[in-house]
């Protein structure tokens, strides 16, 4: 399908999973992401693993991937958990909860502690939380903005609104991560958190990254790691409201497997069902349900020619509900994730983290968080979101809920 989304070239919306693969196989080679031509992006999220492109970024991701081995993401398991637990505290035993905003600080504390040691609850002189969600927020609001958009398209001597809270935003940012990495070279102890790791990353010649590098990884690491978390542990509790048999098959599993004992890194192999639930929810809700491609030269697509600098659209939401693969695609069935099946099923039919060699590095550590949470969560409470057959998503930068999410709670009896 083609499409005019820019001004200035045509998008073509690719749904066949040996096409996606393609593609997504070939990025760095034949197609590259182009996110480079966003001014916000750039602004942002500078020369991160996100954005960057070539021997540049085959340089960042090799420094990288060790960080997010199993040993290293197991060792946060203990913070996702225990900060889980200590959220559910503020909880009332009956009663109404701000879900969306309990859940965003939620992630966001866990992410500030296994990136920084930062716990946001204690009190620190860096005010990394606030500045990071405010950014955040104004990053979301000029990757959306229509009048952004129109402006950048044809041009006018006037500032774009809200441009300069983005501007101030990310150099408050960049003061309090500056300032912590400066901190931790004078005082170079390991505290086992993703700073230290990435501090004492070096390539193949010796060298580690710059602060400016540095700086453009951290700040990926929060927006890709935060608020997609949150936003897919809140479709996940939306579902789960709608579905009480398959609640109640997942509380089944947690008494199993747990026996009414804090979940661990150890336990998350055993929560095959749990696993289950979070697998289906991202097929319903992809966090990023749009993701686009570049030819770096023509690039024919069956008997279609693409001309290269082209954009090359690809959909999760949209790939994750073709009946061709998912019988009753619609329908929130996590049963469907046997090994057959997911041996059956296409490399490409499915790709909630994306695909190829640009593959959310991240992947892993989210699903470890997701099941994490979402265990501990449900074995200490019974959460009914308020109106979830009628949430509607909001396609921005992530799939968000349209309007923040208020939820029932009831503290469950503890297992004897």
């Amino acid at each position: 399908m083609k499409v005019r989304i820019e001004a200035e070239r045509d998008t073509y919306i690719i749904t066949h999973p040996q096409h996606v693969e393609e593609v997504l196989q070939n990025t760095g080679r034949t197609f590259q992401k182009g996110y480079q031509r966003h001014p916000i992006m750039r602004m942002v999220l500078g020369n991160g693993l996100v954005a960057s492109e070539g021997e540049f970024w085959l340089r960042q991701r090799r420094l990288a991937q060790p960080l997010f081995h199993r040993q290293h993401i197991h060792r946060y398991a203990q913070t996702m958990v225990d900060f889980t637990t200590r959220t559910l505290k503020t909880w009332p035993d009956h009663g109404e909860v701000p879900l969306t905003e309990t859940l965003h600080n939620l992630t966001m504390e866990i992410i500030t502690q296994t990136v920084f040691s930062v716990d946001l609850n204690q009190g620190t002189p860096h005010n990394v939380g606030t500045s990071i969600t405010q950014m955040m927020d104004f990053y979301q609001q000029q990757m959306t903005s229509p009048v952004r958009f129109l402006m950048e398209r044809f041009p006018l001597p006037l500032p774009i609104p809200g441009e300069k809270h983005l501007v101030r935003a990310v150099r408050d940012v960049e003061e309090v991560i500056l300032a912590l990495i400066e901190l931790r070279r004078q005082s170079p102890e390991n505290h086992h958190d993703l700073l230290s790791l990435f501090l004492q990353a070096r390539d193949d010649d010796g060298q580690g990254m710059t602060d400016t590098q540095l700086r453009d990884e951290l700040i990926t690491l929060f927006l890709a790691g935060h608020e997609t978390t949150a936003n897919s542990l809140l479709w996940t509790l939306c579902l789960l409201s709608t579905h009480p048999d398959i609640e109640a098959q997942l509380q089944d599993e947690l008494r199993t497997v747990l026996n009414g004992r804090t979940p661990g890194a150890d336990d998350y192999p055993s929560l095959t069902f749990t696993q289950q639930v979070v697998r289906e929810s991202l097929r319903l809700y992809p966090p990023v349900w749009w993701m686009s491609r570049e030819p770096l030269t023509d690039w024919v697509c069956d008997d279609l020619l693409i001309p290269a600098g082209s954009e090359v659209g690809i959909s999760p939401w949209v790939m994750h509900r073709d009946p061709q693969f998912y019988p009753d695609p619609q329908q929130f069935r996590p049963h469907r994730w046997t090994f057959e099946f997911q041996q059956a099923l296409p490399r490409h039919a499915y790709f909630p983290f994306g695909g190829g060699p640009r593959l959310c590095i991240g992947n892993n550590f989210a699903l470890m968080e997701m099941a994490l949470v979402l265990a501990t969560l449900l074995q200490h409470f019974h959460v009914h979101v308020h109106g979830a057959q009628t949430v509607l998503p909001d396609p921005s930068l992530t799939l968000r809920p349209q309007a923040p999410l208020r939820a029932q709670v009831v503290r469950r009896t503890p297992v004897a």
